[in-house]
């Protein structure tokens, strides 16, 4: 469950943290609403931190599979989140829960995509990417990257162009990190009496 003061910290010095951690919780059962598969099409799991958030999750999106996320930083920990899932499954996609606009058909085409393609990115407008797919590790697309930039888009694709693999890019897609962001992908959010 988002906590006040540890999520969204560029929102919340618009809102406040307990507003942003509120933001953050209603972007995330909205994503989690609009991705949940049917009739068992794929596999869904919340990947999470802090360690001790389990029992909260549990309450909060209960039914749902939770794997704790391991790793010192946001690479090591999206690599071992694949290196996990592949083992489970021949083709996996990683997906922030701050996009009010993913749904089930991203995760479809995604996954289609990912028959003939190595990587699927999903473009966030801020030059970053909400989503990304494998169907075989590939920890240099991760580690050392400068996350949270404009740039991280732009540097994952030469960096997969480097290791000669295809890429699949899905439609652009907003997500959520400030004020302004909100504003824009998800405005009844924002609205007045909501930020």
């Amino acid at each position: 469950m988002p906590r006040p003061g540890a999520v969204k910290t560029r929102l919340a010095a618009a809102l406040g943290p307990e507003r942003a951690a509120a933001v953050a919780r209603a972007l995330a059962e909205r994503v989690v609403g609009q991705t949940r598969p049917e009739a068992g099409e794929y596999g869904l799991v919340v990947v999470f931190t802090p360690a001790g958030a389990r029992a909260d999750l549990e309450r909060w999106l209960p039914g749902l599979e939770l794997w704790e996320q391991e790793g010192d930083d946001l690479g090591a920990r999206m690599d071992a989140a694949f290196a996990r899932a592949l083992r489970r499954a021949p083709r996996v996609l990683l997906a922030g829960t701050d996009v009010p606009h993913l749904g089930r058909a991203h995760v479809r085409e995604a996954f289609a995509a990912l028959e003939r393609s190595d990587v699927v990115l999903g473009p966030a407008r801020d030059g970053g990417y909400y989503l990304v797919g494998l169907r075989a590790r590939q920890p240099a697309l991760f580690a050392g990257m400068a996350w949270g930039g404009p740039e991280v888009l732009a540097a994952t694709r030469e960096r997969a162009a480097a290791l000669a693999l295809d890429v699949h890019l899905l439609p652009r897609l907003g997500d959520v990190d400030t004020l302004d962001d909100l504003r824009a992908e998800w405005p009844e959010m924002a609205g007045p009496g909501r930020a």
